[in-house]
């Protein structure tokens, strides 16, 4: 098995993973009385942990190796999982999310073994391939989640431990080690000369700012949509509290299956040929303003009580996210040298990360004034994010990338 397809596959069920806790999640944590904003704020929990670990675990796979820092991580994950199942206070809770985030900052690691064994011309598919696995885990993820948890609220979340624990045996047999330690390097930078080195890389300020503020965006639709159906076509319905929860985790889940699938076709078979034609910095402004039209679209086709047609507005969402995730990150990894890739990448992730933090935190606090309100604003954003996509040009090589 190459190291781009272990890439692939232990990115896939470490996704897997995560899609199977997120429907349920937010029923799961009302169980022990939380408000919107507590259950918001639970989402943030987990990002802020990874906004302040992933460029530390991108240097230390550039150090130390790609494989011992997964397995490390990925043990984490599963702990963390355990942890929540098992909680018994809403303390509890945020506790074993924020030692899952930790183990989940390993995204700039995974990018990184994509970054050591392909072309630069080939980057952009290489990093589409880990796209490709999120679009898969949240095709069966969020599916499976919803199937599990009609049985019991715990039981999605044990399954995510399990697939945790498959993930780490499969990164222990097959996944080599693909940094090349180089003496030539020299001894180690210090984390403040390292990130210096990459921001002076082209774009790469304009990039990490974009993953900071599209995804802050995105996170404030993330993590109220579930909120958003329980109200708009479950609510009204006068289900006790059990059977609306099944009905809410169910229609969530099938949104989230379309913006899988959507997004694994456009980022598994169609970012080599949409990057070679149109290159990077355009499909990442396409892919800013068509995410920023299907927020703006969601009010309406909730206010017109039409199931379908927002999933048509997950498709839309996700071809969006799609052609801009791998774009995006592919921008960034070209424009640094090969010793850099694991500390850039890794920023990119806590960049985002970041957002995750910000996002859901501001999206309780509007959701529970109005429904609407994380939408209208996560569109406004995304209008802001485009002007700065707009700045962005295909950047060149770097020495030795």
């Amino acid at each position: 098995m190459t190291p781009l397809k272990i890439a692939f596959l232990t990115t896939f069920i470490d996704l897997l993973g995560f899609g199977v806790v997120i429907p349920i999640q937010p029923f799961y944590a009302q169980h022990f009385g939380a408000s919107p904003t507590t259950i918001t704020l639970l989402g943030a929990s987990y990002s802020l942990m990874q906004f302040l670990c992933s460029g530390v675990i991108g240097r230390l796979s550039d150090r130390h190796g790609r494989r011992p820092t997964l397995l490390c991580c990925v043990s984490l994950i599963a702990l963390g999982y355990y942890l929540f199942a098992t909680a018994e206070t809403i303390t509890g809770l945020f506790v074993a999310r924020m030692i899952s985030g930790l183990g989940g900052a390993n995204l700039g690691a995974a990018q990184a073994i994509i970054a050591d064994v392909t072309a630069p011309h080939e980057r952009a598919r290489g990093m589409g391939l880990i796209g490709a696995a999120f679009g898969l885990g949240f095709i069966f993820g969020p599916a499976l989640g919803g199937l599990l948890g009609q049985h019991a609220p715990t039981t999605p979340i044990f399954a995510a431990g399990a697939l945790a624990l498959l993930n780490l045996a499969l990164i222990a047999r097959y996944l080599p080690e693909t940094r090349a330690l180089r003496a030539e390097e020299g001894p180690p930078q210090s984390a403040r000369a390292l990130r210096a080195e990459v921001l002076r890389a082209p774009h790469a300020l304009a990039l990490l700012a974009l993953a900071l503020t599209f995804t802050l965006a995105f996170a404030m639709m993330e993590q109220t949509v579930g909120l958003y159906i329980e109200r708009v076509w479950v609510a009204p319905r006068g289900l006790d509290a059990l059977a609306s929860a099944k009905e809410a985790s169910a229609l969530t889940a099938y949104f989230l299956v379309a913006v899988g699938v959507a997004a694994t076709v456009v980022q598994g078979g169609l970012i080599g040929r949409l990057s070679r034609r149109f290159g990077e910095a355009r499909l990442c402004k396409v892919g800013v303003a068509l995410v920023g039209l299907s927020f703006a679209l969601i009010p309406v086709v909730g206010r017109a009580g039409s199931y379908g047609a927002l999933l048509g507005l997950a498709l839309l969402m996700a071809t969006g996210t799609g052609v801009l995730h791998p774009s995006r990150s592919s921008l960034l990894s070209r424009g640094v040298a090969p010793h850099l890739q694991g500390h850039a990448l890794g920023l990119n992730h806590s960049a985002a990360a970041l957002g995750r933090v910000l996002g859901p935190a501001l999206a309780g606090l509007l959701f529970e004034r109005h429904l609407e309100l994380p939408l209208w604003a996560g569109a406004g954003l995304l209008a802001l994010t485009l002007g700065l996509a707009l700045t962005l040009r295909d950047a060149p090589r770097a020495a030795g990338a």
